[in-house]
């Protein structure tokens, strides 16, 4: 990333717009995606380290400055930093949610080369007169660009100045002035910037607020919270449960479609296609005669009760999340007033969705290759707004890998080009590079592998492919360890203790996971049929009445993950993950830690939910700030029990009878002799 000089007298476009005088070369930015053709992504507050190559010919000294674009258009520079081998290193803070810029500015500092080179000469005794007349020439020079920046005071100092560095000061005086630090700090605020390089393009950063990076995200059925069993629940019920949402400690809400279910080829319960007149259908089944993607379902309540739900669940800490499902049902409105969204058949029917060999007879996909294709995005787009406008600020994204990707590029601009704040969740179950496409283009946060990844080295290695860089700059994951569509066979037959180890690690891998309640807490694990990861009286096809006092439910330890989660930062990011060895291959061990070392988090897990394991943990005590000679405190956050540890090498045993996990807060303090004496 650098910008090029054209050869005097070529006949190449843009050879003859470039300053052939640019000596700085500035390349190999970092962090950027795709030569800046996407940006990288942050959240309020975030410190951002750029990184760059910046040479020029010669032995003049340098000066380089980072540039940072906020939102609002101002702009500010910070000085960059030498490591060595002409590489370069800044930092900028993100304070507003938007799109920001940035770029890198470098130089010949004359001055500072003069100022090098004049103290190598005095430091060898030689005559400096000429050098500090030409020294003379650079400071008179600057008090007239101070003088032209409106800087009167320091364009005067700069000009006495000059008079000290001319023949008429004594030589010792003008040598200590011209080495001196007000010279220098005069010099560098009114710099000879007028052959300056300026990397280019700008590069971006999409800042979004911090629930982007960490969230907890529970997912409900509307009506299946009804309190009355046979009754179609409503979001007023969905009200009524928000209190127990907040108690889990969970701070999205999320919601599947809640708008008119189609009543040709309704599904009933299992998916089978002869329903009953009352089974309520697929809630992605989208449209009917009471509307389509703008209306709420009737037996839910309207839009007003939609507000009322937002408005109550902000003042519990929650934010809602709406499905967003780019599909209809055949009873849809689009279906008749824009048939040509629709993909038709050699027999005139309208081609309904699949995936070979399942069939969804009840939604018809849009036709994104449509000539009227315009008109589909813009209705779409209106779609969402209208959904903004009632308070809704997240989306989950019903399978967007469907869709083309011009389409979310267009629309996830557009909307956050007004309204930064909102944020866009891909469920994406696709190839890796397609969901990371989706990332690059928009999509703050991504579904992952995670439920299908459950042996020790599947799970250490994903996690940090997702960590590391490029795709950490642009893909945030969230973990779930169960969705209305996926039961995966480690929750259908490890009972009890799987889901407790899925639990933590979803919670303690990435700073974002959710899971599909009530079905989690209360250990719903029955398939549809053997090797089906379909639940059996799946709630996508029936309502279902849910015991949530049941004495089996594992609500006290999902409140007490979220607690943990909520009182460590060390688990709201997803930097500085480490795992670390621990001698049974079914049991895994890693760490997260702030970038200051004042929160470090270990957490073990067996991954063997039926027999116990144990084994030596190896700890680098050093990285994590303990003492390897003294002992240290770690106290776990599931059970609430402190032990005492020594070294690098400690002994964790874990049976999935009690708890198959534990999340140890790692104390950065070392005890006293006489705090161990006591303990002991």
């Amino acid at each position: 990333m650098g910008q090029a000089v054209g050869v005097p007298g070529s006949t190449d476009a843009t050879a003859s717009v470039l300053e052939g005088r640019r000596r700085v070369v500035v390349e190999a930015i970092w962090p950027e995606i795709d030569a800046g053709r996407f940006p990288i992504k942050r959240v309020v507050g975030d410190t951002v380290a750029v990184e760059a190559d910046v040479f020029a010919d010669g032995h003049d000294q340098l000066a380089v400055r980072l540039v940072h674009r906020s939102p609002d258009g101002t702009t500010a520079e910070t000085a960059m930093e030498p490591l060595g081998n002409d590489r370069w290193r800044g930092e900028l803070t993100v304070e507003a949610v938007g799109r920001h810029g940035y770029a890198i500015a470098a130089w010949i500092d004359h001055f500072a080369t003069w100022r090098g080179d004049l103290e190598k000469r005095v430091a060898a005794g030689q005559d400096v007169s000429v050098d500090l007349q030409i020294g003379a020439e650079h400071t008179a020079r600057a008090a007239q660009r101070a003088a032209a920046d409106g800087a009167t005071d320091d364009g005067a100092r700069l000009r006495a100045l000059t008079d000290t560095l001319q023949a008429g000061a004594s030589l010792p005086t003008a040598t200590e002035t011209a080495l001196g630090d007000e010279l220098a700090a005069l010099m560098a605020r009114h710099p000879d910037r007028s052959l300056e390089t300026v990397s280019a393009p700008e590069l971006e950063i999409v800042v979004d607020p911090v629930h982007a990076r960490f969230s907890s995200w529970y997912e409900l059925f509307p009506r299946s919270t009804s309190p009355k069993p046979g009754r179609h629940g409503t979001l007023a019920d969905v009200i009524a449960r928000l209190d127990y949402v907040a108690d889990l400690g969970f701070d999205v809400l999320y919601l599947p479609p809640i708008h008119p279910i189609g009543e040709r080829q309704r599904k009933g319960p299992n998916n089978v296609t002869s329903p009953n007149p009352t089974d309520p259908g697929v809630p992605w089944a989208i449209g009917g005669a009471a509307g389509g993607h703008d209306a709420v379902h009737p037996d839910l309540g309207t839009i007003d009760d939609l507000r009322a739900l937002v408005a109550a669940a902000d003042k519990r800490g929650i934010r809602v999340a709406l499905d967003i499902a780019f599909q209809a049902s055949p009873d849809h409105p689009y279906v008749d007033e824009h048939r040509a969204w629709f993909r038709s058949r050699p027999d005139g029917t309208v081609q309904y969705a699949e995936n070979p060999p399942k069939k969804y007879q009840d939604i018809y996909p849009f036709d994104f290759e449509t000539a009227e294709w315009r008109g589909l995005w813009t209705e779409l787009r209106r779609v969402i707004r209208f959904w903004m406008d009632q308070g809704v600020r997240i989306f989950r994204v019903d399978n967007p890998h469907t869709k083309p990707f011009a389409f979310w590029e267009w629309l996830i601009d557009d909307l956050k080009r007004t309204d930064p704040d909102v944020l866009f969740l891909a469920e994406a179950f696709t190839r890796p590079k397609v969901m990371y496409r989706l990332a690059k283009l928009g999509f703050s946060q991504s579904y992952t592998y995670f439920t299908w990844r459950n042996t020790k080295d599947e799970l250490t290695d994903y996690f940090l492919e997702l960590n590391r860089p490029p795709l950490a700059e642009f893909f945030r994951p969230n973990a779930w360890p169960n969705t209305p569509d996926i039961l995966h066979e480690y929750l259908q037959h490890g009972g009890r203790p799987a889901f407790i180890a899925r639990l933590v690690l979803a919670a303690t891998l990435a700073a974002s996971y959710g899971i599909y309640g009530p079905a989690f807490e209360l250990g719903e694990s029955t398939p549809r049929e053997p090797g089906s990861e379909e639940y059996l009286d799946s709630e996508k096809y029936e309502i279902r009445t849910w015991d949530l006092a049941a004495p089996h439910s594992l609500a006290p330890l999902i409140r007490t993950v979220n607690a943990a989660r909520r009182d460590h930062p060390a688990l709201q990011s997803n930097e500085r993950l480490a795992f670390h060895h621990v001698e049974d291959d079914q049991l895994i061990a890693y760490s997260k830690q702030t970038a200051d070392a004042q929160d470090t988090i270990v957490t073990v897990g067996n991954l063997d939910p039926h027999h116990p394991r144990s084994g030596t943990l190896e700890l680098p005590l050093e990285a994590l700030g303990i003492d390897p000679e003294r002992p240290f405190e770690v106290h776990d956050l599931l059970t609430d029990r402190t032990m005492l540890w020594q070294g690098h090498r400690n002994l964790v045993e874990l049976d999935p009878a009690g708890v198959p996990a534990m999340i140890l807060d790692v104390r950065p303090r070392v005890r006293s002799e006489a705090d161990f004496d006591a303990f002991m």
